[in-house]
């Protein structure tokens, strides 16, 4: 049955609340977007823009465990903890551990396989209803690494990825190869892959132009407002922000990112969310690159936008609140430096942190809650963008007709 006068509330103005209330308005529902702080102002913003389904994958794998204990305790390490880790943080990493097995990133994977494959097209809906907004074709998406040897890791992972439902072309380069394509990596890189059928966006752009289409379509987005408390009361649910009434609403969604277990544990999620900080800045080129280019054994991606090569890196665990670390944003640097040609990474610009929310199996949170008027959306970790329309069309969907699509069926909240 239709929402046609239907109120929701969405809490969270970043991909995958925005998706999620620009997809119920196709569906004819009444929307209001609360953020605490503004569009775009999380991980949404100062991301890399990748739009890769085909490299959406499980964070947790057999490959996180090879850092050992005293490299992520380096601050120099691309995967980063904290010495002083609290008894939380503790147990969101235990639970981490136990999933970064082959077994369980499989079955993993292959939970993502389906909703992967509405990724792109989700995104071609939001388009072609009237956002103002594009995606660009990733022509040459350019894995390069030093040496052969270290691509192994990759070339198994794509079959790995590939054997579990997911299409994924791709073509080795050599080095000389690799940089007729990409004249900016240096003669250091020996080695690449080149993906295919992947595209990339402006993410900070893309997000403000979705919420400009939510506006424009008669939705409501009340930036600074926090939500502080959700109550399910008979026959709808009602929000309250900071220093504010309860507001009535006949269903809500929460979409907070790494806030969202605050809200939702009260309706039976208790899945840990962890921020995963990632760390960003902009720098010029000599020639800036056409595509994105990803350095996989120093986990840093980096992505054309406009006159600026932006440069993106590292997973820190971390409280989403702490200040910006600049060891971190050094590390990325040094560890860029000699396989980028052209690139001033002393002209940094956009210095960034943002807080990915991350969940111990690597599976997002989609769907209801043990209340039938709560819903929660949100845990991607690093593909939020990738997965956010895609999570916004299949919610939307569910939260109209009260049917689960299958592709939402291994993202139970309550699991």
């Amino acid at each position: 049955m239709a929402l046609d006068t239907r109120r929701v509330a969405v809490v969270g103005a970043g991909m995958v609340g925005l998706s999620t209330a620009w997809f119920l308005q196709e569906h004819g529902a009444d929307v209001t977007v609360f953020d605490r702080d503004d569009v775009a102002a999380g991980a949404s913003w100062g991301n890399a823009g990748w739009l890769t389904p085909g490299l959406a994958t499980p964070l947790p794998e057999p490959a996180v465990l090879s850092y050992g204990i005293r490299a992520v305790l380096s601050p120099s390490s691309p995967v980063y903890v904290p010495p002083s880790a609290s008894p939380r943080l503790l147990r969101f990493l235990a639970g981490f551990a136990l999933n970064s097995t082959e077994a369980k990133w499989r079955r993993a994977m292959e939970s993502l396989v389906p909703i992967n494959g509405r990724a792109l097209p989700s995104f071609d809906a939001l388009i072609e209803g009237g956002v103002k907004a594009e995606t660009n074709e990733a022509g040459s998406f350019l894995a390069a690494y030093r040496t052969a040897g270290e691509r192994t890791a990759l070339l198994e992972e794509i079959e790995h990825i590939r054997a579990a439902g997911q299409k994924l072309e791709y073509e080795a380069l050599s080095g000389d190869e690799a940089r007729a394509v990409e004249p900016a990596l240096s003669d250091e890189i020996g080695a690449a892959v080149v993906l295919r059928g992947q595209r990339f966006i402006n993410p900070g752009r893309f997000v403000h132009a979705l919420a400009d289409s939510v506006l424009d379509r008669g939705g409501k987005i009340r930036t600074g407002e926090a939500v502080t408390d959700i109550r399910d009361e008979s026959g709808g649910a009602a929000v309250r922000t900071a220093g504010g009434d309860l507001e009535p609403f006949d269903t809500v969604v929460i979409a907070s990112g790494v806030w969202l277990g605050d809200l939702a544990r009260r309706f039976g999620v208790r899945a840990l969310v962890q921020a995963g900080r990632g760390y960003s800045f902009s720098v010029p080129m000599e020639r800036v690159p056409d595509n994105p280019v990803y350095l996989p054994s120093q986990r840093v991606a980096c992505t054309p936008l406009g006159d600026r090569l932006r440069v993106a890196g590292m997973m820190e665990f971390r409280r989403p609140d702490a200040p910006l670390d600049a060891r971190r944003i050094r590390a990325i640097v040094e560890a860029a430096r000699p396989l980028l040609r052209g690139a001033d990474l002393d002209a940094r610009q956009d210095e960034w942190v943002g807080s990915r929310p991350c969940t111990r199996d690597g599976l997002p949170l989609i769907g209801a809650t043990r209340s039938p008027r709560v819903f929660a959306a949100g845990g991607h970790g690093m593909w939020g963008i990738t997965l956010g329309p895609a999570t916004g069309r299949l919610l939307a969907g569910q939260i109209v007709t009260g049917d689960r699509p299958p592709e939402l069926a291994p993202f139970s909240p309550l699991r």
